[in-house]
């Protein structure tokens, strides 16, 4: 009996000695045979914490074109790593992608299993019974300078008569896709995890210029329950052209480039190929910065259109504009203002000052401002905020 009872324990300890505590992702089989054994040494707690974290991660933390190759790619992203190494990852994860989700957090993504459910659960929050998708776009991150710099995709489940639908506790998969002219610009990812969802915000500085059609974007959002995949489009969703994403070393083409140089012009006849001598220019090139700031911080607009020479800023009604030019201005406080270089022909200013627009908000700025020699006076060509 007791020569029984040693090899009974010497069977229990062999048993309890084969179990991983690290990702083995050899292969699918293996995957999932390592993620039980690393689950079964947990609290019941912690267990659901762990399927949230592998969640968190299949759905953010890697790429791929189906749940098998997500599943591959999570794989080799966990290989070798034990739980509090998966639960920092998808801490990590979590916050890069702005999810409200945390390890040390309750359960709030309900019962995950990355690897497919077995059987039904009684209540599965991600069950949503909805009639539709609807969007909502909102004008976001306006600027007094340069306008709106972004929308924000808010989708909103809906039933039969267009009223958002209650629910909570769910981790619906929520993606973003953005085009212009049939072309693919951004993806993006989310959690929906109630109707309160803040959706998604579109930077204008992450869509490149010369991709985007007739200054017009097209946004389709999907929301993926257990049941029902959801999706709705916006079509031609204006977009602000001066805060796009220019291509590098084209300031002319957009003044908030924070990564390009002003350019100097060297005029040339071009009949007979030989140098214009222009007019000495008279005074320090800042003077004009300054009257420019002053005039703008007075809202003396025409007497500040007046200093410049800027294609980019067009007719002095878009200069103006109260919406997507100059005219939101209420005031400018200068702090200070240095010439960076300067010769007969181009000069190169930096200006430090706040600028208070008509609702009262006051941003800093700092922006360099090209200047150019015409018929001997300095006027303003081009402007980059830094």
């Amino acid at each position: 009996m007791k020569r029984f009872s040693l090899l009974l324990l010497l069977a229990t300890l062999l048993f309890v000695g084969c179990k991983k505590d690290k990702v083995d992702a050899t292969d699918t089989k293996s995957f999932q045979s390592s993620i039980n054994d690393m689950a079964s040494s947990l609290s019941t707690l912690q267990q659901v914490k762990f399927n949230e974290a592998l969640y968190v991660l299949k759905t953010f933390g890697v790429e791929g074109d189906d749940d098998v190759s997500e599943l591959h790619n999570l794989g080799k992203l966990l290989n070798g790593k034990k739980v509090p190494e998966i639960m920092a990852l998808a801490d990590q994860v979590a916050q890069k992608n702005g999810i409200a989700w945390t390890s040390k957090g309750p359960p709030s993504l309900g019962e995950m299993n990355i690897f497919g459910n077995e059987k039904a659960s009684e209540f599965d929050a991600n069950d949503i019974k909805a009639s539709s998708l609807s969007l909502i776009t909102n004008e976001v991150m306006k600027d007094s300078i340069l306008g709106v710099k972004g929308i924000q995709v808010v989708p909103r489940l809906v039933d039969g008569t267009g009223k958002p639908i209650d629910f909570s506790g769910a981790a619906l998969e929520a993606v973003m896709e953005v085009y212009s002219g049939g072309n693919r610009l951004l993806t993006s990812k989310n959690l929906m995890q109630d109707n309160d969802f803040k959706g998604f915000t579109v930077r204008f500085a992450s869509l490149p210029m010369q991709k985007i059609r007739d200054n017009k974007i097209d946004v389709t959002v999907s929301v993926k329950s257990t049941k029902k995949t959801y999706k709705m489009s916006k079509i031609g969703i204006a977009v602000n052209p001066k805060a796009l994403l220019s291509p590098q070393g084209n300031p002319a083409e957009n003044p908030a480039n924070p990564n390009t140089d002003i350019p100097a012009t060297n005029p040339t006849d071009v009949a007979t190929g030989t140098e214009i001598q222009p007019a000495a220019p008279s005074g320090d090139p800042k003077t004009s910065v300054t009257r420019f700031l002053n005039n703008l911080g007075s809202q003396n607009l025409r007497g500040a259109y007046d200093t410049s020479d800027n294609p980019n800023w067009g007719s002095y009604e878009t200069f103006s504009n109260p919406t997507s030019g100059f005219g939101g201005v209420k005031n400018i406080n200068v702090k200070n203002i240095t010439t960076q270089s300067s010769n007969a022909i181009s000069a190169s200013v930096n200006a430090t000052y706040d600028v208070t627009d008509k609702s009262g908000k006051t941003t800093a700025l700092q922006v360099t401002f090209g200047l150019k020699n015409v018929n001997g006076e300095w006027k303003i060509s081009s402007y980059r905020i830094n």
